[in-house]
């Protein structure tokens, strides 16, 4: 069910605003706005990683791009009591010749930090990201 919301904005910002949602790469207006919203909201309410309260539970993804070697050192993590790990995937990105592990985890924001940093730190290793799950008070799960 749709309900219609309507907003004022300046001259300058609705001239800019179909732009902008065309270069975010969205053909709907109300989702881009909706989206944008509900991104904004998070990072206010919750902040980001380095920001959060050590002991916060947030649950994500945590995703490592690397060079074979560092296998053990993946093993290890999803076997620490640092994070709990839900899911594990791994592939190879055939153009790039990069290894990619996805790890779904839930854990404290203090220990999502002290993972990514000990991966930073370790060689063979050329990116980690973390994305966070969307707040929720209920849903389908």
């Amino acid at each position: 069910m749709s309900q219609i919301i309507s907003f004022s904005a300046d001259k300058e910002f609705a001239n800019i605003l179909e732009d902008l949602i065309k270069d975010s790469g969205y053909q709907n207006r109300s989702r881009f706005l909706r989206d944008a919203a509900l991104f904004f909201a998070e990072i206010q309410q919750r902040g980001e990683l380095k920001n959060m309260a050590d002991d916060q539970v947030i649950e994500g993804h945590l995703i490592v791009y690397y060079q074979h070697g560092i296998e053990r050192k993946l093993l290890d993590i999803r076997h620490s009591h640092q994070l709990d790990v839900a899911t594990y995937n791994h592939s190879c990105l055939k153009h790039s010749h990069t290894c990619v592990d996805v790890m779904q985890a839930i854990g404290t924001a203090s220990n999502f930090r002290q993972v990514i940093e000990q991966l930073q730190d370790t060689p063979s290793v050329d990116k980690v990201s973390f994305v966070g799950a969307p707040m929720r008070e209920d849903g389908c799960c």
